[in-house]
């Protein structure tokens, strides 16, 4: 059964194409490649934490590995590409746009058939694939390496995070 931070099946099947196939040895010698939808986990979740990569919880990859991946898939485009449609599958499928969603650092839902807002509470809530996948792109970290790969949720994330107490000039 998959944690409540990992990805679902879905996501899997709309960013799985997206990564690479990693090249094999042709001598067939070296270990194995660990789980790529294992070590994607372990990157999301160092994102969504901010935590240091020897933090990372042992039930992923080494952190080494995630770690190792997470620079080859940050210097080749393939986590731009990733967060791109995790965040178009948020929209999407999730009815939630992360333009319209992050106020002050906060996070705010609609409440099913309603014009009320409200902040997540409950275990439900905080445990939906939409809340932890919304948490990666609330991260600093995750904002910083999308400005550093110049993808257009940069400046989109960033714009929803100017203080609200602040005078205009």
């Amino acid at each position: 059964m998959a944690r409540r931070e990992e990805l679902t099946d879905e996501q899997w099947t709309l960013i799985e194409p997206l990564i690479p196939e990693l090249p094999r040895r042709e001598d067939g010698r070296g270990r194995p490649w660990r789980d790529t939808r294992e070590v994607m986990n372990g990157v999301l979740w160092i994102l969504r934490s901010g935590a240091r990569w020897q933090d990372l919880p042992d039930r992923f990859p080494p952190y080494q590995t995630c770690h190792r991946r997470f620079q080859q898939w940050a210097r080749e485009g393939t986590l731009r590409k990733v967060l791109e449609a995790l965040a178009q599958d948020l929209k999407e499928r999730g009815d939630l746009d992360l333009s319209e969603c992050f106020i002050d650092a906060t996070f705010i839902v609609a409440k099913k058939g309603g014009s009320e807002w409200e902040r997540p509470s409950g275990a439900k809530v905080r445990s939906s694939w939409r809340w932890q996948t919304a948490l990666v792109f609330l991260s600093p970290s995750t904002r910083r390496l999308l400005a550093r790969m110049k993808s257009p949720l940069s400046e989109k994330l960033s714009l929803k995070f100017l203080p609200l107490s602040s005078p205009p000039d």
